[in-house]
C-alpha cells in the first residue's frame, strides 16, 4: 500500500502540472486542435465515405457474378462495384437536387408574383364571413402596398448583401478550390481503405492483440460490432423508410391531383432521412410550394400529410427501422431532439444509431451483471 501511494505521488504531480499548463495555455491548445482537424478532416471523410459506401459494395459484391471461375471478372469485382456503388449514391443524389431546386425557385417567384392577388382574396374571404368588417377591408386595400417595389427592395439587399459576402473573389475561389480537394482527397482515401479493408481489418486486429488485453480486444470487439450493426441496419432502414414515404406521397399527390407531385414526393422523400422530424420540414415545404397555386389545396395537402405521417409513424418506421435498431420510439424521441440541439442535422442522423447502440451494450451489461448477481445469489 506504501508502495502503490510513493508511486502515486509523481502521476498525481504530472497530472496536475498538466492540468495549470492545458488552462494556462488554453487558447493554444485549441488553435493547435483546430489546426490537426483541419489536416485530418479530409481523412476522416474518407472513412466515413468508405463506411457509406460500403453498405452499397457489400450488396454489390454478393450478385456480382457469384458462381463465376473467371479470373478477370472475379479481379475486376471490387473496383468495379466500388465504381458502381459511387455512381449510384451520386445519381440519387443528384436526380433528388433536378427534381427540387428548380422547381423551389419557381415556387419562391411565383409566391412574390402572387401576393398581392393572395392578400385580396384573403380580405375579401374574411369580410364575407364577418372575420373582419368590408370597411377594414376597404382600408387596407386603400394602403397600396407595392409589393412588387417590396420584392424589388428585398432582392436589391440580397444582392447587396451576397455581394458584401462575397467581395473577395480570392477567398471564395480558394475555399472552393480547397473544398473540392479535400473531396478529392477524401474520395481516394474512401477507395484506399474499401479496397484493402480485409486487410486493414486483419492489421488492426494484430495492432489490438499486441498492444491490449484479451479482455479490453474483447470489450472493444462488441462495442465495435454493436456499432456497426446498429449505424449498418440504421442507414439502410433510414434510406428505405425514405423511399417508401416519398413514393407514397407521390402517388397520394398525384391521386389527389395535387400540383408538384414528383417534386414533393422527392423532396419529402429527402428529407425524410432526417429521423421523426424530416418529413414534417419536407410537407411544410410542399405546402408552400401548392400555396402558389391554391389556398385550399395547399392546406389539403397538409391534411394528407398528417394522414401519411400516422400511417409512417404507426407501420412503416416501427417496422422497417425502429426493429432493426432495436430503440424504442421515446428514445429515437429523445436521441433526435438532443442530438438535433447539439449538432443540427448531423446531430439528429447520428443520435439515433448512436443512442440504439448505448442501449444494446447497456442492456448486454445489465443483463450480465444480473447474471452474476444471479449465481452469487445462489452460491449464497
Amino acid at each position: 500500500m506504501k508502495k502503490h501511494n510513493q508511486l502515486s505521488i509523481p502521476a498525481y504531480l504530472f497530472l496536475g502540472a498538466a492540468l495549470i499548463l492545458a488552462i494556462r495555455y488554453f487558447d493554444v491548445l485549441i488553435g493547435a486542435a483546430a489546426r490537426l482537424w483541419s489536416i485530418a478532416f479530409p481523412l476522416v471523410l474518407g472513412g466515413v465515405l468508405a463506411y457509406i459506401l460500403n453498405i452499397v459494395l457489400r450488396k454489390l459484391e454478393r450478385i456480382w457474378f457469384p458462381h463465376s471461375t473467371n479470373r478477370a471478372i472475379r479481379a475486376a469485382k471490387r473496383p468495379v462495384c466500388i465504381l458502381l456503388s459511387l455512381l449510384l449514391i451520386l445519381a440519387v443524389f443528384f436526380l433528388i437536387l433536378l427534381l427540387v431546386v428548380p422547381e423551389m425557385v419557381r415556387a419562391v417567384m411565383l409566391v412574390g408574383q402572387n401576393i398581392p392577388g393572395m392578400v385580396e382574396r384573403g380580405l375579401d374571404w374574411l369580410a364575407a364571413r364577418g372575420i373582419t368588417s368590408a370597411e377594414n377591408a376597404r382600408r387596407l386595400e386603400e394602403l397600396q402596398i407595392d409589393w412588387k417595389k417590396i420584392g424589388e427592395n428585398v432582392w436589391h439587399y440580397l444582392q447587396t448583401g451576397l455581394g458584401g459576402v462575397l467581395s473577395s473573389t480570392v477567398s471564395v475561389v480558394s475555399g472552393a478550390v480547397g473544398g473540392f480537394v479535400n473531396f478529392m482527397v477524401a474520395l481516394i482515401f474512401a477507395f484506399y481503405i474499401l479496397g484493402g479493408k480485409e486487410r486493414l481489418g486483419r492489421q488492426g486486429k494484430r495492432v489490438a492483440r499486441a498492444y491490449l488485453k484479451p479482455a479490453w480486444v474483447a470489450k472493444a470487439k462488441r462495442v465495435l460490432t454493436t456499432l456497426d450493426e446498429t449505424f449498418s441496419s440504421f442507414i439502410v432502414g433510414q434510406v428505405t423508410e425514405a423511399l417508401i414515404l416519398g413514393t407514397l406521397c407521390t402517388l397520394g399527390m398525384l391521386l389527389c391531383r395535387f400540383p408538384y407531385a414528383l417534386t414533393i414526393g422527392a423532396f419529402v422523400g429527402a428529407t425524410a432521412l432526417i429521423p421523426i422530424v424530416g418529413a414534417y420540414l419536407g410537407a411544410a415545404v410542399g405546402a408552400f410550394m401548392i400555396l402558389t397555386q391554391s389556398p385550399l389545396q395547399a392546406l389539403l395537402f397538409l391534411l394528407f400529410i398528417v394522414v401519411l405521417q400516422q400511417l409512417e409513424g404507426n407501420l412503416i418506421y416501427p417496422k422497417v427501422v425502429g426493429s432493426s435498431i432495436g430503440l424504442p420510439g421515446i428514445w429515437v424521441l429523445a436521441a433526435v431532439t438532443v442530438g438535433g440541439g447539439l449538432l443540427g442535422i448531423p446531430g439528429m442522423l447520428l443520435g439515433v444509431p448512436l443512442a440504439a447502440s448505448f442501449y444494446k451494450l447497456l442492456a448486454q451489461d445489465v443483463d450480465v451483471r444480473s447474471e452474476r448477481m444471479g449465481e452469487n445469489r445462489e452460491e449464497s
